[in-house]
């Protein structure tokens, strides 16, 4: 646990490289389009329970991870963002079930420690093309569904992207009170990438 809070606040944050595409804004709201690149991610899946509470016990097994909860017992440092995959209902709502990610620091990626956690899988994920939008705050289901709803609309029939899921991200400790960068992405249909 110590190891988490030392890695969450004293540790550089290493951010997912990736690289802006082109920039739009349409019914104010500004958005990008990025291309990601792939490697090796810590991932968790959660169910059965509402997205705010999935999302919080995942991010907190990912973060004894790279906190040092692994077969190295060496904390690796952050990564930013934590993307949570979350998948819409036919209403709208999100529905119980989320996998959290978090990418592996560049110095562990050709070989990540194993997870004590055994919910926690290595995974390799490919380079991806998303849509993205940002918004501030502490960010919950309800504003993740609500800039899902924008980015969509903004969007309108100009890109076509997955409707079965979506990106939720978050590049802040919990601890830092304003100024927070949350993200919603969408993924195109055919990646080009």
């Amino acid at each position: 646990m110590l190891g988490m809070i030392k890695n969450s606040l004293l540790s550089t944050v290493e951010t997912w490289p990736h690289r802006v595409l082109r920039r739009g804004e349409k019914e104010q709201l500004s958005y990008e389009e990025r291309e990601c690149e792939g490697g090796r991610f810590a991932a968790v899946e959660v169910e059965g329970k509402p997205f705010d509470e999935a999302s919080k016990e995942g991010v907190l097994k990912l973060l004894k991870y790279v906190g040092g909860s692994n077969d190295k017992g060496v904390g690796m440092g952050m990564t930013a963002p934590v993307s949570i995959t979350a998948f819409p209902a036919e209403d709208g709502s999100l529905q119980q079930k989320v996998k959290v990610y978090l990418r592996i620091p560049n110095q562990f990626q050709a070989s990540p420690p194993c997870p004590s956690d055994e919910s926690i899988k290595i995974e390799e994920r490919q380079a991806l093309t998303i849509y993205s939008t940002q918004f501030g705050g502490y960010a919950k289901e309800v504003d993740y569904v609500n800039y899902a709803a924008k980015l969509k609309s903004a969007l309108g029939s100009e890109a076509t992207y997955r409707k079965d899921f979506y990106f939720c991200n978050g590049y802040d400790p919990p601890m830092k009170p304003y100024g927070r960068r949350n993200e919603m992405l969408g993924r195109p249909v055919i990646n080009l990438v």
